[in-house]
């Protein structure tokens, strides 16, 4: 069974979240229809699933309000689903950076689309910057681009002020350009560099995900496959399910190289928790492993950890 995948968010003024929440988690479970969406204040922002009718309700429902109207989605198909439940949640911020003064709605950078993107990035004087977590940049990039190495989307405002800040002050690039899958933390990060006195601030409209739905693989920039937070782990130029899955130990991502290395067990270590666990852990991840092999059940991520979906605070399309 094909599936729609819809992947959005929105920085909006929003009010009267315990009664949208409520009436968007009836009109997805109509429609059979499983993922997460994320709801605040400063807006939504989600990642859905399931048939094409039911995925266009709840978008419709969305955009209904005034200041969704304009909500866009980066569509994909999927040969199974991709998510086991439904989640509708009230939040603090839809990607969490931990700086409440930080609005969105009210100032971000300069949006950039997919068909303009590389000119811009190609240009010796632009600074190109992944705000995504390094596990999301190992598996796949922009050529070029810087990655900051952060953990999760809280720490981007330290790396600001630690390493960009006197890097911007030595190169002086006439452009900043910033990317992350679906456009929510980049669009984030403009808002908090313009607070912070940064000038020339761009970023790709849409994400990676828009950017390989419209930019050709011959001559695209794009390296690599792009992490998604849902079943299929990443996906490659074409927006099909790509070579990575999920170590259940620790929620990263694997690749089938990866997976050939002695220290991969499935659903008990890999290359990067292998040190990271006592043999206690391991011990207790094997068993979680046999009940899982003997029931044939999973979730939407690794089991008795945080998924890797949401290390940043929040789900991160």
């Amino acid at each position: 069974m094909t599936v729609q995948v819809a992947a959005f968010y929105g920085f909006a003024a929003m009010d009267g979240l315990p009664a949208l929440q409520a009436e968007l988690k009836a009109l997805a479970e109509q429609g059979s229809v499983r993922g997460t969406i994320l709801l605040a204040e400063e807006g939504v922002n989600g990642t859905i699933s399931g048939p094409t009718a039911g995925v266009e309700r709840v978008l419709a429902r969305l955009r209904a309000l005034p200041a969704l109207a304009g909500l866009e989605a980066k569509l994909s198909w999927a040969p199974q689903p991709v998510f086991q439940r439904l989640k509708v949640r009230l939040k603090r911020e839809i990607v969490t950076m931990g700086c409440p003064t930080v609005k969105p709605a009210d100032q971000v950078g300069t949006y950039v689309a997919p068909e303009h993107w590389d000119a811009l990035i190609r240009d010796p004087d632009t600074l190109l910057i992944d705000t995504r977590n390094a596990y999301e940049v190992a598996i796949g990039s922009f050529e070029g681009a810087l990655d900051p190495g952060t953990a999760s989307f809280r720490e981007f405002p330290a790396w600001v002020e630690r390493e960009l800040r006197p890097l911007v002050e030595q190169r002086r690039p006439r452009a900043i350009a910033m990317f992350c899958t679906g456009g929510i933390r980049c669009e984030k990060a403009t808002s908090y560099l313009q607070q912070q006195g940064f000038a020339g601030v761009h970023h790709l409209q849409g994400g990676i995900l828009k950017y390989l739905e419209e930019v050709p693989e011959q001559g695209s920039s794009w390296r690599g496959e792009c992490y998604v937070f849902d079943r299929r782990v990443s996906v490659n130029h074409r927006l099909e399910p790509g070579s990575y899955s999920l170590c259940h130990a620790c929620g990263l991502p694997l690749s089938p190289a990866d997976q050939a290395l002695p220290s991969y067990r499935e659903g008990v270590s890999c290359r990067h928790c292998i040190e990271r666990f006592s043999d206690a852990d391991r011990e207790r991840f094997a068993e979680r492993q046999r009940q899982m092999e003997r029931t044939d059940t999973g979730g939407d991520g690794p089991i008795g950890v945080a998924r890797a979906a949401v290390a940043g605070g929040g789900h991160q399309p």
